[in-house]
């Protein structure tokens, strides 16, 4: 259950957002053995001068995963390949267009409600 940061450009339909999101999340469900239902996503629409990503101008995004530590380098290498793949797909985005970054912490970092850590109790 990663916590997926999206940003996209403003001004695209909810379909847009939707099939950006739906792409991802089943990316990440199929090469990083998440459950079916773990989806903890954040879209951001955002002007085109606040998505700069280097000298692209068409469509893009940028993501951003935060996960606890213990996937493996292959499972990493297979989630940027199918993401790309799928965002291709539908919607349409250009796999050099798409920015994915990762960062992993661990099972204290992690509350998903009533303040308790929940994988550690």
């Amino acid at each position: 259950m990663p916590l997926v940061n999206i940003s996209i450009l403003k001004g695209k339909p909810k379909e847009y957002a939707t099939a950006v999101a739906d792409s991802i999340n089943s990316a990440v469900i199929e090469t990083m053995g998440f459950p079916d239902d773990d989806r903890y996503q954040v879209i951001h629409e955002v002007e085109q001068h606040c998505l700069q990503f280097q000298d692209r101008t068409e469509d893009r995004v940028m993501m951003h995963l935060t996960m606890r530590a213990g996937r493996s380098n292959k499972s990493k290498q297979a989630f940027y390949k199918k993401v790309v793949e799928n965002l291709e797909k539908s919607p349409g985005i250009k796999p050099e267009n798409v920015l994915i970054s990762i960062v992993e912490n661990h099972d204290i970092d992690w509350s998903f409600r009533d303040g308790i850590a929940q994988f550690v109790v």
